[in-house]
Formats: structure tokens, C-alpha cells, sequence
């Protein structure tokens, strides 16, 4: 094991090389893609492409290119990454109720009401974002989500 150690240690292009693998394993396995051991693996390549080269040959200067690569990249490619990741707004599709027009069968507000689907009268209530104060009987609503067995509506 020793030797192992001793190689890296007089080889530091490969100790970069194995600091950036071991980051982007641990980066795209337990953290999921969401930036800092990606930037810093860009970095660690980076400066050990620059040593494989002998551009760069004191400790110092490596961790200082290191770092210095982590920011760059961080700064050039956050956006780009965060484009990719999508925007988080998921469609709710937990239950097949959501999107149908139902009628109300008791007057629905932000707190209380009641509506009609399938035959059965259903606990619901008025979406936070809804323009209503309160929908009264025999108007149709759109079930917009289901938290339990409450019935959120528009």
C-alpha cells in the first residue's frame, strides 16, 4: 500500500486525475448531478492536464489552478446545467381525478365545500391561486389537485 501512496504522492498528475474520478463517481451516484463535486472534478482534470505537461510543477500552483478552475467552471457552466435540470414544475398526475369538470354540489370556498364526481359528494376546496372568494351550487369546476380525500378546485 505504501507504494501505492508513494506513486501518488511523486506523480501528483495522477493523484488529480484520481481526486477528479473519485469526485464525478461520488457527483453523478450519490449527489445526482447538482454541481459542486462536477466543478471541482473539472478542476482537478484540468490542473493535471496542466502537470502532465510540466506547465505547472509546485503544490502551491496546483491547488491555487485547482481552485482557480473550480470557480471558472462553476461560473461558466451553472447555468447551462441548471437549464438542463428542467424548470421543477411537474404536472400532477397522482390521481386520475385532476383535470375533470365536476359540478358543485355545496357552496366551495378556500376552507369548505363540496362537489360531485362519480356519483359522490367530495370534500373540496378552492386552489390557493383560484380568483374566486366562493363557487356556488350547480356551477362546474376543474379539479386542479387531490390532498387526501379533499378535492382541490378552480
Amino acid at each position: 500500500m505504501d507504494t501505492v501512496i508513494d506513486y501518488l504522492f511523486s506523480n501528483h498528475d495522477k493523484l488529480l486525475y484520481l481526486l477528479a474520478g473519485v469526485s464525478l463517481l461520488v457527483e453523478l451516484t450519490l449527489i445526482g448531478l447538482s454541481g459542486p463535486l462536477l466543478f471541482f472534478a473539472m478542476g482537478c482534470a484540468l490542473t493535471g492536464a496542466l502537470v502532465s505537461l510540466n506547465l505547472i510543477s509546485t503544490w502551491e500552483m496546483e491547488l491555487l489552478f485547482v481552485g482557480i478552475f473550480t470557480v471558472l467552471s462553476s461560473l461558466l457552466m451553472w447555468g447551462p446545467l441548471k437549464q438542463f435540470q428542467g424548470t421543477g414544475k411537474v404536472s400532477d398526475n397522482s390521481s386520475d381525478m385532476i383535470g375533470q369538470i365536476v359540478a358543485v354540489s355545496e357552496t366551495v370556498t378556500h376552507s369548505a365545500g363540496s362537489v360531485r364526481h362519480s356519483g359522490v359528494n367530495w370534500t373540496a376546496r378552492l386552489a390557493e391561486d383560484s380568483d374566486n372568494e366562493s363557487i356556488d351550487v350547480q356551477q362546474h369546476v376543474k379539479i386542479c389537485a387531490v390532498n387526501g380525500n379533499i378535492l382541490i378546485v378552480k
